[in-house]
C-alpha cells in the first residue's frame, strides 16, 4: 500500500476527515502571528496545503496566496474551493517559488512528513531561500519524547446515506527518527461497512534537536499550541507552534 494512499485514492473523503478542524481559527491564529513577528507583507505559501482550507482563509485575510501539494488529486480540489490562488504540485522537501515570500505555512503537523532529519533539513533550507528579509516560516509540531502512543482522535460524520468513521494516531517506538501517524476510515452505507488503514512515516525529532536545526536559518520562537492565545510554550506540553523569522 502507498504511503500516500489515503490521501489518493480517498482524497474525496478528506474534508469529512478533517471535518472537526477548526480552520479559520488556525488561520487567523497565525494570521495574527504574522501581524506580530513579521514583514507586513502577504506573500504567502500554505505547504501540504491539501485541499486548501486554510488558503481560501488567507485568501479572505488579503493575501496573495498559494498552495504546494505531493498529490494531484487534493490540488484539484484546493483550485476549485480557491480559484484565485495558485497552485503547485511538488515535494516541499525542495521546492522554488518565483517571487520572494511574506509567509510560509505548514498547518497539522505536516512538517513532519520531511521524512528522515536530513529531509527536514531539506524542507527548512527551501523555505529560507523562498522568504523575504523578514518573512516568516510558522507550522506546528510534536514532541517525538512526549507522544502517548495509546492516545488517538476519533470523529464520525455523515455524506449522503453513509456513515464515516474517522481514527488517527501517532506512534512512536521509543528511539530513532521515525515515527508514525496511523489513520483508519470506516464507511458503512446500508449495514455494508467497508474500511481502509493506513500508516504514515513522518520524521521524528524533539523540539530542542528541531529548534537547533531551525536556528542557523532562523530566530526561533515557541508558543503553546494555541491558535486563539499568543502564549509562550511552557516546556513541557508534547505540542507547539514554532514561528520561524528569516533575519
Amino acid at each position: 500500500m502507498s504511503s500516500n494512499y489515503l490521501y489518493t485514492d480517498l482524497s474525496g473523503y478528506y474534508d469529512l476527515m478533517c471535518a472537526d478542524i477548526n480552520y479559520h481559527a488556525q488561520s487567523h491564529g497565525i494570521y495574527r502571528l504574522h501581524q506580530l513577528f513579521g514583514n507586513e507583507g502577504k506573500s504567502h505559501l500554505d505547504l501540504a496545503c491539501g485541499t486548501g482550507p486554510h488558503i481560501r482563509h488567507f485568501l479572505n485575510f488579503g493575501y496573495q496566496s498559494s498552495g504546494l501539494d505531493i498529490n494531484q488529486p487534493m490540488l484539484d480540489q484546493a483550485k476549485s474551493r480557491c480559484p484565485e490562488a495558485q497552485f503547485s504540485l511538488g515535494d516541499m522537501c525542495n521546492f522554488e517559488v518565483d517571487e520572494p515570500l511574506d509567509l510560509i505555512t505548514c498547518f497539522l503537523y505536516s512538517i513532519h512528513y520531511s521524512d528522515g532529519i536530513e529531509k527536514l533539513k531539506q524542507c527548512i533550507a527551501s523555505a529560507h531561500r523562498a522568504l523575504k528579509s523578514g518573512g516568516v516560516l510558522c507550522f506546528n509540531s510534536v514532541d517525538k519524547n512526549k507522544i502517548d502512543n495509546n492516545l488517538f482522535e476519533r470523529h464520525t460524520a455523515r455524506q449522503e446515506n453513509s456513515l464515516f468513521t474517522f481514527s488517527s494516531a501517532w506512534h512512536y517506538c521509543g528511539e530513532g527518527e521515525q515515527q508514525s501517524l496511523k489513520l483508519s476510515i470506516t464507511k458503512t452505507t446500508e449495514d455494508v461497512t467497508q474500511s481502509w488503514d493506513d500508516e504514515h512515516p513522518m520524521v521524528a525529532l524533539s523540539f530542542e534537536e528541531l529548534t537547533k536545526i531551525l536556528q542557523p536559518y532562523f530566530d526561533v520562537h515557541i508558543l503553546e499550541h494555541d491558535y486563539e492565545k499568543i502564549i509562550p510554550w511552557d516546556k513541557a506540553s508534547g505540542n507547539a507552534i514554532f514561528v520561524c523569522v528569516k533575519a
